[in-house]
């Protein structure tokens, strides 16, 4: 469970490092650097089972999902435009999050909040793949799917834990180790984040008319390569 947090730290990384190289919006940087955070937090937890390493795995949650909110909303407007409502509306948001659940310790509270913002998001990611850039269903489905099978392995643990380890118990180590659904749950919805910044960044570089494609490195990790528009 703490090293299946990996795919959170690595892969955004060098999706940070691509986006600085490019000369992309730093939003999208953020948006990397967000996504790591949540990884390292959860890392720190897993490995120490400590109440505040828990909270540096959970509101990072809230705030790397403010930044995708605000990315994806923002993919239709000029460069270099802020849009500073939205921008509070989020901060204030994961401000108010942060200082309720603290208080509150209620873990069904930050689960809520979480769930709106990610309903957000597949809301306008579902307009995007619809009606805007219908070629981007494959990349946005794909996204959603691999998110959403991470989040029903989540469950299945959550309700068949017992029932789990005591299967486990007979198993031989590798076998057992597949089983771990909540290391899946981590691996599956960091590869959905990681292709849900990808089609956001797709989407924002379609509409600034630069150049985007979909690599595989090693035939496998998809990386997204922006070239910058032609010159007339």
């Amino acid at each position: 469970n703490t090293v299946s947090n990996l795919i959170f730290i690595l892969p955004p990384i060098y999706g940070a490092i691509q986006t600085y190289k490019d000369g992309l919006e730093k939003r999208y940087l953020a948006a990397y650097l967000c996504l790591t955070a949540v990884g390292l937090g959860s890392w720190c937890f897993h490995m120490t089972l400590k109440y505040e390493m828990q909270l540096l795995d959970e509101l990072p949650m809230i705030y790397s999902c403010c930044v995708f909110v605000y990315c994806l909303y923002e993919c239709f407007k000029y460069k270099n435009t802020v849009n500073y409502p939205l921008l509070f509306l989020l901060i204030t948001y994961s401000f108010v999050v942060s200082i309720v659940y603290l208080n509150l310790k209620e873990p069904v509270f930050h689960q809520i909040m979480y769930g709106t913002l990610v309903s957000i998001i597949v809301l306008r990611s579902v307009y995007i793949v619809l009606w805007v850039y219908p070629w981007l269903r494959g990349l946005g489905y794909t996204s959603l799917t691999v998110f959403l099978m991470g989040f029903f392995l989540w469950n299945v643990d959550n309700i068949f834990c017992d029932k789990l380890r005591a299967l486990r118990e007979k198993m031989p180590p590798v076998v057992g180790a597949v089983t771990q659904f909540h290391a899946w749950w981590h691996i599956l919805t960091g590869l959905g984040s990681y292709l849900h910044i990808l089609l956001s960044l797709y989407t924002r570089t379609l509409f600034l008319k630069h150049r985007p494609k979909v690599k595989f490195v090693f035939g496998i990790w998809p990386i997204l390569l922006v070239e910058p528009p032609k010159k007339l």
